[in-house]
């Protein structure tokens, strides 16, 4: 299967206390950047392949949770590794902070309304997660109610895994020197200058309380039917090949059935076709018989 190696390197083993320490955010395999570019390429024509067999199939769909510290590099899996996708069947959702109305219901109902449909596969650019991450770190709300949310998030998502939804979950690892090094790229360059607020350099100082949020989720919410896997990311190339070798690899296990035609080919080619031949034959007789005249 393809990916089949990453699937095993890289997700959380169910049940373990594995945390984010144990892997390193600069790991890049044995993948040139040349080489892993052009594998990147011949992924992205499967998973278009498979996304629209799984959109012609409706009978089940993809979810991917993307989570990162800041500039782990969400948006740039949803560039080059999505991107490759049918807008018709795959959709990006944002999770940014909550609007008054969403505050106003329970913390999952923004997270179900952007479920995937039967034949789609959704992104998460942040999840539902964020309500047991930065809710925690910023003292949000009490810690009575935030550590309720690790139980009421795996009863989410094993119902839509009982459903038909297959789920991913991806941390991109970065280090903290990596990340300073990311937001002085975007002071650098125009084109990112807007993705550049204070904030960005003052969540620095609760890095350590993240990371002991995140270990935590990989704990708490990492099930046979919704697992973790965290990605080192410190090298945006091997992100993008590590993630899109576990799309294709988990896309092909689901084996795929596109449907049956639910009309008589051969009528339809009889009745339509032969019509269209005749037709492109008799112009082409006529366009010989005005040739010869002109000889």
């Amino acid at each position: 299967m393809t990916g089949k190696h990453y699937v095993e390197d890289f997700r959380v083993p169910p049940g373990s206390h594995t945390r984010l320490s144990d892997f390193d955010p600069d790991f890049k395999g044995r993948h040139s950047k040349e080489k892993a570019l052009a594998k990147i390429d011949a992924l992205r024509e499967k998973m278009d392949d498979l996304q629209q067999k799984l959109f012609a199939e409706r009978k089940r769909s993809l979810l991917v949770c993307l989570q990162a510290l800041d500039a782990g590099g969400k948006d740039g899996v949803v560039k080059h590794v999505i991107g490759s996708m049918n807008p018709d069947g795959c959709r990006v959702a944002n999770f940014k902070e909550p609007t008054q109305e969403e505050l106003a219901h329970d913390f999952l109902w923004r997270i179900e309304a952007q479920m995937p449909k039967r034949g789609e596969i959704a992104i998460f650019n942040r999840s539902h997660y964020e309500d047991v991450l930065v809710v925690r770190v910023h003292n949000l709300v009490p810690k009575a109610v935030w550590s309720q949310r690790y139980g009421q998030i795996n009863d989410f998502e094993r119902r839509h895994a009982a459903n038909g939804t297959v789920i991913l979950k991806f941390f991109l690892h970065i280090s903290k020197d990596e990340q300073l090094k990311r937001f002085e790229q975007r002071l650098d360059d125009p084109a990112k200058r807007w993705k550049i607020s204070e904030s960005d350099y003052t969540e620095r100082e609760y890095w350590d309380d993240y990371e002991r949020a995140y270990d935590d989720v990989l704990a708490k919410c990492n099930a046979e039917q919704a697992p973790w896997f965290v990605i080192p990311a410190n090298h945006k190339w091997f992100r993008d090949v590590a993630i899109s070798e576990i799309i294709v690899a988990t896309l092909e296990s689901m084996n795929i059935q596109v449907p049956k035609p639910t009309v008589d080919l051969e009528e339809i080619r009889r009745k339509y076709h032969s019509a269209l031949d005749e037709d492109k034959h008799a112009k082409a007789g006529h366009r010989r018989r005005g040739h010869a005249a002109h000889r």
